[in-house]
């Protein structure tokens, strides 16, 4: 008879992690958490993952892919407490949808582009939440804890697909110049729920926009906040440089500096 097989490194996690958990001898502060304590360093360790793949440092990426699994597991160890589910049921229910989810490659369906294939993919989500849970509206399913501009993109998506959309980009744009018409005219009203309520449909239809060119927003609003970032910090050196202090300098001469970094760049 052959010995069993060595416990594998994510078997490994797995008994580290119901060590941590043990109310005896485990770790106080992983014994008080739930998952509700626990979601925010999820969210937390996704984007952390995003950030290592933008830098393209795979050695970083490594390691919050590790964070990012932690995150599963200490879910799941929590869950297997609770009696209702364990980091194997997580497992097989990834297995089972995929597999549900792909016929082309594991049935005999046939999808000839990818277009296709995305429609087939969001037909089969729809189906798999009308029989989960009822729902029936285009819009229903989509997580209200996602980043706003994604959340803001994923239902236009979805409402694109029922037929819900402009016809061209000019139309957007004609959409854009009337919100921001209507921004200024809050401003003038002075009435800030006015004004916030007016800056958030400004907000919806540049998403709307980025989405006809099939943009990301999000990605699109993180470029121009790291081009920004970018530039100010390159400010502050030419302030530096010039032995001023770049705080005390008037507008007008911050605005000169930023014109200087621009003109670099």
């Amino acid at each position: 008879m052959s010995p069993p097989p060595p416990p594998t490194e994510f078997d490994r996690l797995k008994t580290i992690m119901a060590k941590l958990r043990d109310p005896d001898s485990g770790c106080p502060w992983d014994v008080e958490q739930t998952f509700e304590t626990i979601a925010p360093y999820t969210i937390e360790e996704a984007y952390e993952v995003a950030d290592a793949i933008e830098r393209a440092d795979f050695d970083d990426l490594r390691d919050e892919l590790g964070d990012l699994l932690l995150q599963v597991v200490f879910h799941s160890q929590m869950a297997s407490e609770a009696g209702l589910f364990t980091v194997e049921d997580v497992a097989r229910s990834i297995n089972d949808k995929m597999i549900r989810r792909h016929p082309h490659v594991f049935s005999d369906a046939a999808y000839h582009t990818a277009e296709e294939q995305t429609f087939a993919w969001e037909e089969i989500k729809a189906s798999e939440r009308s029989k989960k849970t009822g729902d029936v509206s285009a819009l229903d399913g989509v997580a209200n804890a996602l980043p706003a501009l994604m959340r803001a993109e994923k239902l236009q998506k979805r409402a694109a697909r029922t037929g819900f959309d402009w016809t061209n980009p000019e139309d957007i744009l004609d959409k854009v110049a009337e919100e921001t018409d209507e921004v200024s005219d809050a401003i003038a009203s002075g009435n800030l729920e006015n004004i916030e309520d007016e800056i958030g449909d400004l907000l919806f239809v540049v998403a709307n926009l980025a989405r006809r060119f099939k943009l990301d927003p999000e990605i699109a609003l993180r470029k121009a906040t790291a081009k920004f970032e970018r530039r100010f910090k390159k400010m502050e050196l030419l302030a530096i440089q010039d032995n001023q202090d770049f705080a005390s300098l008037s507008l007008d001469e911050q605005d000169k500096l930023w014109k200087r970094v621009k003109q670099t760049e």
